[in-house]
C-alpha cells in the first residue's frame, strides 16, 4: 500500500520544485493550490469544476481566485456585443 506523505515531506517537495523552477519567492502549499486554481481559471475551466477540485463547499470561496485571473475577465465578450448590427 502507498503511504501518505507528511506535511513536512510535502513542504520539502514544494520548496525543491520551486528551486528547480528558479522561483526565488517564498512558496508554500497554499501558493501551489492558489496557482493551480488560477491557471485552471485562465484555461477557462468552469469555476464549479475548480470548486469541486479544491473541495470548497461555497462557490464564494472559489470565486476569490477569479479576482486574480483578470486577464481572463478582460477577454469576456458580452453576448450583446455579438448581436448583428442593423
Amino acid at each position: 500500500p502507498i503511504e501518505s506523505l507528511t506535511t513536512r515531506q510535502l513542504n520539502r517537495a514544494v520548496h525543491a520544485a520551486a528551486l528547480v523552477a528558479g522561483i526565488d519567492k517564498r512558496v508554500s502549499m497554499h501558493t501551489l493550490r492558489h496557482s493551480f486554481a488560477t491557471h485552471l481559471l485562465e484555461q477557462k475551466v468552469d469555476i464549479r469544476v475548480i470548486q469541486v477540485l479544491l473541495g470548497h463547499k461555497k462557490l464564494d470561496t472559489t470565486a476569490l481566485y477569479a479576482q486574480v485571473a483578470t486577464d481572463l475577465l478582460r477577454e469576456v465578450i458580452s453576448p450583446l456585443e455579438r448581436l448583428p448590427t442593423a
